[in-house]
């Protein structure tokens, strides 16, 4: 009765293990009535040598053995010995020679000449063995698994056209969970036969896989302005689940006839959920491509056929135009402009979209662009300190503008800006910019008084400063950027 109880109290610590403990729990219980047998036999007048009593005493301990070798190994496996994680067919194993020797002592206790029995049985052992063949390759091949320790219990593997993650090791097969929730349990003989791939192992080195995504472009675009497009793109911030070395990088893979084929390769650091990771890194390709007014390839013989003319085109552009100069009209540093001069920059703004977790500009990068956000939003950050961490200082909205300093001083970034969504961004350069501001040269006293007053207000916040002495500032600072303006553009 004492073992029926450390039974269950062993199943209420080791949960994974109760049925196995339920079922030794059945056995000991079994043994008590073969117990009671042996008893009712002797008490009927059987003798104690008789075959009767020898044979029931033998099934009685074997049956109580068999239970309390699984007591024993769940005490010592799971309880004692938990922590050093023990492979299940090592397990397996010593408790198997467990119940050998269990049954071995007990035939040799009854009186039975083994070895009369295994010279007599050698055809029997034959016939057996080969009629088990496959069975006992499973067994071998497991074994060598183990100890080999080649493939692990967590692995990525593929074999044949199976692949999945490994999730035990057993003394025929090898469990595989693949990416569709299935279970594939393959015969450990085509393991150790046959080629088996690892998928994201290497030695010394941590475990990832390379993924490849491709995609095709027009001949019309220069092959370095596509790469160094994507590239910028993808390795500007992080992706979840790729790695940072190697570095996610695009390549040119082949011509075809009517395009160019691409590749963007990246090393995969959770080998799970590769078609979510390759779909992040297909959108970042796509608004990096759209954003340098790169358009993907098309097939060759594809034709398109629209009713379109002058007119309708002229309609179209003219919407539009009147779309920009509404959002620019919101941009405090183009309020000096005039109507034609608003419109002649509308119409020379370029759509530059970025998706969620994209950098659109980073501190310290020289560039010569304004951005005013059409749609999303997205956050302001500005590196502290020599560690590289950096903090957030600002959350941007649509109508709000960034990189003004770069566009008129050619002033490196003074911060990272993130798109915190997906967001639509008008994209000025200097050259749009140029040919207003010498023709009107007055224009840059008035907009370098809005840059010097943005610049102002953020260090009055910052250093305490007081109505008047900011006011002493700010004229300073135009005059600087004043000149600073002049010089950038020549007037």
């Amino acid at each position: 009765m004492v073992l029926i109880v450390v039974s269950f109290v062993l199943g209420a610590i080791v949960p994974q293990r109760r049925t196995n403990l339920m079922n030794s729990a059945f056995l000991f219980l079994l043994s008590l009535a073969g117990q009671l047998i042996m008893v009712s036999l002797l008490v009927y007048g059987y003798e104690d040598k008789s075959s009767a009593v020898q044979w029931s005493s033998w099934a009685t301990y074997l049956i109580f053995g068999i239970a309390l070798i699984n007591v024993v190994s769940v005490f010592v496996f799971d309880v004692v010995l938990r922590k050093l994680s023990i492979p299940r067919i090592l397990r397996d194993l010593i408790v198997a020679i467990a119940y050998i020797f269990l049954a071995i002592g007990l035939l040799t206790r009854v009186g039975v000449d083994l070895t009369g029995i295994v010279a007599t049985s050698a055809v029997i052992t034959a016939v057996i063995g080969f009629s088990l063949q496959d069975t006992l390759i499973n067994l071998v091949g497991g074994i060598s698994l183990e100890m080999e320790n080649t493939i692990n219990a967590g692995d990525w593997i593929r074999v044949a056209e199976f692949e999945g993650r490994v999730k035990e090791i057993r003394w025929r097969q090898t469990s595989i969970e693949t990416r569709n929730w299935d279970t594939v349990v393959i015969p450990n003989s085509l393991l150790i036969k046959g080629p088996v791939v690892i998928l994201g192992k290497r030695r010394d080195a941590p475990r990832q896989h390379r993924q490849w995504v491709y995609f095709n472009v027009d001949f019309r675009f220069d092959p370095n302005r596509v790469i160094s497009a994507v590239n910028e793109a993808l390795q500007a911030e992080p992706i979840e689940n790729v790695a940072l070395e190697p570095m996610i990088h695009c390549i040119a893979m082949d011509f075809k006839d009517s395009y160019i084929s691409y590749a963007v390769r990246y090393w995969l650091t959770d080998l799970g959920p590769d078609d979510p990771t390759n779909s992040v890194v297909r959108t970042r390709i796509y608004a990096a491509l759209k954003r340098d007014e790169i358009l993907l390839s098309i097939p060759a013989q594809g034709l398109f056929i629209s009713k379109d003319d002058a007119r309708h085109k002229q309609e179209k552009l003219d919407r539009e135009v009147a779309q920009r100069m509404k959002v620019l009209r919101k941009v405090e540093l183009f309020a000096s402009l005039t109507d034609d001069e608003l419109k002649e920059l509308a119409e020379q703004l370029r759509v530059a979209p970025f998706v969620s977790g994209e950098a659109i500009t980073r501190q310290g990068a020289e560039a010569h662009w304004l951005y005013v956000i059409a749609k999303g939003t997205a956050t302001v950050r500005v590196t502290v300190d020599d560690t590289g961490l950096s903090k957030q200082i600002a959350t941007l909205k649509a109508g709000d503008y960034f990189g003004e300093m770069a566009m008129m001083t050619g002033e490196r970034r003074s911060a990272t800006v993130i798109a915190a969504s997906d967001t639509d961004c008008y994209r000025i350069d200097r050259q749009s910019f140029e040919s207003i501001i010498r023709e009107r040269p007055e224009i840059a006293e008035d907009i370098s008084y809005v840059l010097a007053n943005r610049r102002v207000s953020l260090e009055a916040a910052r250093d305490g400063l007081n109505e008047a002495a900011a006011k002493r500032r700010v004229k300073t600072t135009q005059g600087d950027l004043l000149k600073r303006i002049k010089k950038f553009f020549s007037v």
